[in-house]
């Protein structure tokens, strides 16, 4: 391997790790926040804990892997073309081909190990971790009582409205489900006003103390004409105490596994075998159900009848020789049969599609292994030559690329599936439409980046439209043509006049430098000029001496309106892009959505981008240290942009009033 391969290489890994590191850690926050509800309250010990990350963490790694090789792909090309590595490259002779070839080879050895990783590794854990939550969420059941829904403890079903004291075992409107021994059905309604939770940690026994309430229980006699006279029994109590036996609840073993039949937990061996087991159950049902109602139809007898031991003929009315009584008893028969066919139909049907939802469910599994490993493959050679054109390292625009890349990548993959485990499409295209859709990008990146061909990334033509909608920005002019023609303009010596007479040269320059700040009107401009101008000063000693006007102020405010439009172009953006998800995702027969979904999503990131570099410009001007990198800017930005709009604006109103400018 020669200096320069190694040097590209160590570049790319120290950088590639660096981010993955950072974006586990960030999915991994983000696993907390989701089973916070799981793991908080339960008494569960720090081993507990650290035991149900790691079996969730592996299942990470094929969102994290694509993100971090498209965004350190980026920044390690990015920063090479910055920093002119890549002309000494080419003046040396070595292309841009050439420098990605040994990157190549280790960008095919990623890809191979994420393909073992999640044909190995992920199904364990997912094995591991789905017994182990399930575990979890029987070891505890004291504290399994939430507010405002049904929690099973035992054989009782409890719904509390509100929970208080320290330890919440004061309880307020308490309604109680009690499941019979022998039919498992809830046989018995207990309601109370209030109610308090007493347990000792030496004790099996959860005692629930509820007063103030009744209880009610279903009692069917074993007559049926004694149902009627006694559906229930009720009775009101002052307190009424509940022992729950919970020595069984608490030996739960963590570490018992029952679970063992989801598609995920299964390797692509155990996914194929999978396979063709459930289409042959899934066609023999189907041949059996189908032999089934052509017997119970009658047809085949019908035919032995014409064909041996009945008429040679069958008549064109079977039912004209027959009193009107038995047609009317026959015809009753045909259809209750035809009745019950229809409904045995419909009952196979929603079968059916279960079994279609569970087989396409496994196809998906089965693609989505090799999927995560041409990702890697995929993201590299659209990131490399992303990097080698933007000509940008570090943070900043790099991370707009790659984000915007990988929700274009998540969400195409992610409905893609859906549609297919819903048999919209066939589940090899569904798990396939992301890296589909962003082939033709990477083909086209890698082909003008070894070509030197620039790549036009400006999509203001994605923004120009709604821009119009808020109003056009105005054309700057010259300084020389901003002046006035005096001459040509009669002014009224009026009671303003003759009191900016009295004003010195000095006071009447300083108003004409700063008519836009403090809102003076054309009108009291051009006075305080004509004054100046009978004075001996002109406009252009004005001019000359950057009188004239405020450069820096207006400056200031062209940047503030350009930042304002901006941000409200990417905020109508950001609405509309929350509407066409909520669409596709409850409608999924509206798949052609997700062409402008894209576009949309594309000129969010752009106005995401351009409205920070707006902001960080005035952050400059007015000497304020900026609050957020473009990073956290586009972490935060993405799911919360409506709250970082108006806080930003917030912000900047503040900074405003206390600066000099």
């Amino acid at each position: 391997m020669k200096i320069l391969d190694k040097y590209i290489l160590r570049s790319f890994i120290y950088t590639f790790l660096t981010v993955f590191v950072i974006l586990f850690l960030i999915f991994i926050l983000q696993t907390v926040w989701l089973f916070i509800g799981e793991l908080a309250g339960k008494d569960l010990d720090l081993l507990l804990i650290v035991k149900f990350l790691l079996f969730k963490m592996p299942s990470l790694v094929p969102m994290v892997l694509p993100l971090s090789v498209v965004l350190a792909s980026i920044m390690t090309f990015g920063n090479f073309a910055e920093n002119y590595e890549f002309a000494a490259m080419k003046s040396a002779g070595v292309s841009l081909r050439r420098a990605m070839a040994g990157l190549s080879v280790f960008i095919v050895m990623l890809s191979l190990a994420s393909f073992l990783f999640a044909n190995n590794v992920i199904p364990f854990a997912e094995y591991k971790f789905v017994n182990f939550r399930r575990n979890i969420a029987q070891l505890k059941p004291a504290m399994a009582i939430a507010e405002g829904q049904f929690s099973e403890i035992g054989n009782y079903n409890i719904k509390v409205e509100k929970k208080s004291g320290e330890n919440g075992n004061h309880l307020s409107q308490v309604t109680i489900h009690k499941k019979s021994d022998r039919s498992g059905a809830n046989t018995v309604v207990i309601k109370s006003r209030t109610g308090e939770l007493v347990s000792n940690k030496k004790s099996n026994v959860l005692k629930l103390i509820l007063r103030d309430g009744y209880y009610y229980e279903d009692i069917i006699p074993k007559k049926y004409e004694d149902r009627k006279r006694m559906p229930f029994a009720k009775s009101s109590f002052k307190q009424y105490v509940i022992n729950i036996d919970l020595s069984k609840l608490n030996n739960t073993n963590v570490n018992e596994e029952k679970i063992a039949n989801t598609n995920t937990m299964l390797t692509v061996g155990e996914l194929a075998y999978t396979l063709d087991s459930l289409k042959q159950s899934r066609t023999k049902e189907t041949l059996s159900f189908a032999d089934n109602i052509y017997l119970r139809s009658g047809v085949p007898s019908l035919n032995a009848n014409a064909t041996t031991g009945g008429p040679g003929k069958m008549p064109a009315d079977v039912l004209a020789p027959l009193p009107r009584l038995t047609k009317s008893e026959i015809l009753k028969v045909a259809h209750n049969n035809v009745s019950g066919t229809l409904f045995s139909i419909e009952s196979s049907e929603l079968e059916q599609v279960g079994d279609i939802k569970n087989i396409n469910s496994h196809y998906i599994a089965l693609y989505d292994k090799f999927v995560i490993a041409f990702s890697c493959f995929l993201m590299f050679f659209i990131g490399a030559p992303l990097g080698a054109i933007i000509r940008k390292g570090g943070l900043g625009l790099p991370i707009v690329f790659a984000v915007m890349i990988f929700i274009i990548f998540h969400f195409a993959n992610t409905f893609g599936k859906k549609l297919a485990q819903e048999d919209g499409i066939p589940p090899f295209l569904g798990t396939w439409l992301s890296t589909i859709i962003l082939l033709p990008l990477a083909i086209t990146l890698t082909y003008r980046a070894n070509n030197d061909r620039q790549v036009s990334i400006d999509f203001d033509w994605l923004l120009v439209p709604i821009r119009k909608i808020f109003g056009v920005k105005r054309a700057r002019l010259a300084p020389s043509e901003r002046m006035v023609k005096l001459d040509a303009i009669r002014v009224d010596v009026d009671d303003e006049y003759r009191e900016l007479e009295g004003h010195s040269s000095h006071v009447l320059t300083e108003m004409v430098y700063d008519a836009a700040k403090f809102n003076y009107s054309d009108a009291t401009r051009i006075k305080a000029l004509k004054i100046l101008a009978g004075r001996g000063i002109t406009q252009d000693d004005l001019l000359s001496q950057g009188k004239l006007f405020n450069q820096e102020y207006e400056d200031l405010q062209e940047t503030i309106d350009s930042y304002q439009l901006d941000a409200k172009v990417t905020l109508t953006l950001y609405v509309v892009l929350l509407i066409l998800a909520a669409v596709v995702q409850n409608n999924l027969k509206l798949f052609w959505l997700i062409i402008p979904f894209f576009v949309v999503l594309i000129g969010f990131y752009i106005g995401l981008y351009k409205s920070h570099l707006r902001y960080s410009e005035i952050q400059k001007t007015i000497n304020v240290e900026s609050s957020l990198p473009m990073w956290a800017f586009f972490f935060i930005g993405t799911p919360f942009y409506f709250i970082l709009f108006i806080t930003q604006r917030k912000a900047l109103k503040k900074a405003l009033e206390q600066s000099n400018i």
